[in-house]
């Protein structure tokens, strides 16, 4: 079988001759930006051969000269001996912008719990009791797990206790190192009439240690954070970009895909793959026992949630946009793939509806609007966006796509705000020639949402766009010119670039 080779990632991967490059890509855990889920629509997906033979991959996305430089689409282009692919800057994802960029939850490191508990907003999921247990003699030889149960009962009026295997496995140790002194995991109830679950123990009092995850899961980006549960205090972050992005850059292309053959399983196991690794940073960052951490909590839209919790979301974007379920019971983070310790406790936030999901619910109730009598507008802005307003009494919601906006859609060189997106634009009022400002001051590879909008401004306001949105062909500049039927300006010549082409902006047709 072929074997082909990423450069400038240096990974190789063997393949059954016809595969997709970008099919390759992703066996091989090199991403190739796809925003169009791989149907050769958004042309981003744009990579050399270097050696090879490959069929396809070329459409309108492409001019001559580029296709016979070598450029093809990785979405279209079917492998056909060993080959040698290079992926340009242009086609890579860079999640080092996540780590640089300021946050404004950096900032806060701790809160009051026990305010919080006070006042019902807070009321733990996982809580940790340590106690102190007679040993057992000639008069008491009952067994170790229910002389636990019976003195959580009395002295703690804990009742309708369940216990996790893993529990009873260890307890006969655990007891013993310290005395019969043990703290107790416990997971609380979610709703009225189950039971308490007795998930973990460790010897002697590790109450101190009691560690949480609250994990953001964007479509675009996912976000963590390791807390301390007892002093709310943030002890790390991380954020990296979801790795469902290869198979697509909006819910709709994921649903999609995930309609494909095994496309839910990849899908499942790409935002597993994105978890796990924040987690692993998370942990080492904070430079923690994992067996301390008791619970992980996810956030996100509805699609979101339901590619995670490996659901077939196929109803979701056809009438009448119905999701498979808005309420989610609390499950082991190890069934869902989850590479945590095995009593560690998974709790997703609800969705309301199909675009409605756990993300926004989850900035409502962080917000605290919905216990607050002044009418508060709260908006959460990403690859999907929701608004909320309302107060105690009533609320009401929309959701759109928001990610076309940010990200240049439907522009030829449009892309995210990753290092060398074109995110300022001003014009010399004399000479016409423009001044541009790149995220992580790199060479230009494209524009992203905040640049295009401003570019559009202020080339409006000098007179080179007019109120049609064409170009002014009566303007003084070499920089407007007609491209393959299409008028467009020039942002930054290919010397300029980091792509090697020219950087445009093309009027509408």
């Amino acid at each position: 079988m072929p074997i082909v080779t990423f450069l400038p990632h240096e990974r190789s991967v063997e393949v059954e001759e016809g595969t997709p490059i970008i099919r390759a890509a992703l066996d091989a855990g090199v991403h190739i930006n796809a925003s169009c889920g791989g149907n050769g629509v958004c042309g981003k997906c744009r990579v050399l051969i270097e050696e090879g033979q490959v069929s396809g991959g070329v459409n309108e996305k492409l001019s001559q000269a580029e296709v016979d430089q070598g450029y093809r689409l990785a979405c279209l282009a079917q492998v056909h001996s060993d080959l040698t692919v290079r992926v340009p800057v242009e086609s890579e994802v860079d999640a080092s912008v996540l780590v640089t960029t300021p946050r404004r939850t950096a900032h806060i490191k701790q809160v009051n719990l026990e305010d919080f508990k006070e006042k019902g907003v807070f009321l733990p999921a996982v809580e940790q009791l340590n106690i102190q247990l007679p040993p057992p003699n000639a008069q008491d030889n009952s067994p170790d797990m229910t002389r636990l149960i019976n003195h959580l009962k009395i002295k703690h009026n804990e009742h309708q206790l369940v216990v996790d295997l893993q529990v009873i496995r260890k307890i006969v140790d655990v007891l013993r190192e310290q005395e019969f002194n043990v703290t107790v995991t416990l997971a609380r109830p979610v709703r009225e009439g189950s039971k308490t679950g007795i998930i973990n123990v460790h010897s002697g009092d590790t109450t101190e240690h009691n560690y949480a995850i609250a994990m953001d899961i964007g479509t675009t980006t996912i976000y963590g954070q390791l807390l301390n549960l007892n002093t709310g205090e943030v002890l790390a972050e991380y954020g990296d970009f979801n790795a469902q992005m290869s198979y697509g850059e909006d819910v709709i292309n994921r649903i999609v895909h995930a309609e494909k053959g095994n496309g839910l399983e990849e899908l499942h196991k790409a935002v597993l793959k994105t978890i796990n690794s924040i987690n692993q940073k998370l942990i080492k960052k904070a430079d923690i026992d994992p067996d301390y951490i008791s619970s992980i909590t996810f956030a996100g839209n509805t699609t979101m949630t339901q590619l995670l919790l490996k659901i077939n979301p196929r109803y979701i974007r056809r009438s009448p946009y119905v999701p498979a379920c808005t309420l989610f019971p609390p499950f082991k983070a190890s069934e869902l793939g989850i590479d945590l310790a095995q009593h560690v406790q998974a709790l997703v936030y609800p969705a309301v509806s199909s675009y409605v999901g756990g993300d926004i619910v989850a900035g409502v109730m962080g917000s605290l609007m919905y216990r607050d009598e002044a009418l508060t507008l709260y908006v959460d802005i990403g690859t999907n966006a929701a608004i909320v307003i309302g107060n105690k009494d009533w609320m009401a919601c929309a959701a759109c796509s928001a990610g076309p906006a940010f990200e240049g859609g439907g522009m030829k060189f449009g892309m995210r705000a990753d290092k060398g997106a074109i995110e300022d634009f001003s014009l010399d009022p004399v000479t016409l020639e423009p001044m541009v400002l790149t995220v992580g001051q790199r060479k230009p590879r494209g524009i992203c949402g905040t640049g295009l909008i401003t570019a559009v401004a202020v080339m409006f306001e000098m007179g080179v766009i007019d109120n049609r949105g064409k170009f002014n062909p009566e303007v003084d500049t070499k920089r407007i010119r007609e491209n393959e039927g299409i008028m467009e300006y020039v942002l930054a010549w290919a010397d300029e670039t980091d792509i090697g082409r020219d950087v445009t902006l093309q009027e509408p047709m």
